[in-house]
């Protein structure tokens, strides 16, 4: 992680980058500054077939209803994220073994995480993909979203209470 002068730096990835990892950096953007943390924040998938396009109309839709403002584009993950970021945040499983499969070294496996291992309330073992669902799959996924970046959140402070420690 940076110092504490440093922002940290994490990426949110999902397949396409239109509807659950750019969701998760609008919210997690959001909380962030409410919560005073000094972050930079990203999103992109794994593949490229949506590359450039704005997330789904229905995500953006369910995300303004919730106060959340989704204006990134969507880009493919490339290998110097693992550069550019601390933390680089799967979506589902498979994302995660996508990601550690472009993994080098060690220490680029070490910033993949699973967005679900920060829940704090809900369970789900994926933040599932409702492209191809209804509107109630949409709003899960902000259910699901909020609850992790608050986890996150969290688990950054801590990390933060951690360095100033030492």
């Amino acid at each position: 992680m940076n110092n504490n002068s440093d922002s940290m730096r994490i990426l949110f990835v999902c397949l396409g980058n239109i509807c659950r990892s750019p969701t998760a950096e609008a919210i997690f953007k959001l909380l962030a500054a409410k919560n005073q943390l000094n972050v930079e924040v990203d999103s992109a998938g794994t593949s490229a077939w949506h590359q450039g396009e704005m997330a789904d109309h229905r995500m953006r839709s369910t995300a303004a209803k919730r106060g959340y403002k989704i204006t990134s584009l969507s880009r493919q993950f490339q290998r110097n994220d693992f550069d550019n970021f601390d933390m680089i945040i799967a979506m589902d499983d498979q994302n995660y073994h996508d990601l550690k499969d472009k993994a080098h070294t060690k220490e680029e496996e070490n910033k993949i995480f699973k967005m679900k291992d920060f829940f704090m309330k809900l369970k789900s073992d994926h933040i599932p993909d409702p492209y191809y669902g209804g509107a109630e799959g949409f709003n899960y996924v902000v259910d699901l979203l909020e609850d992790a970046s608050f986890g996150l959140i969290q688990h950054i402070k801590n990390l933060n209470d951690h360095d100033a420690a030492i």
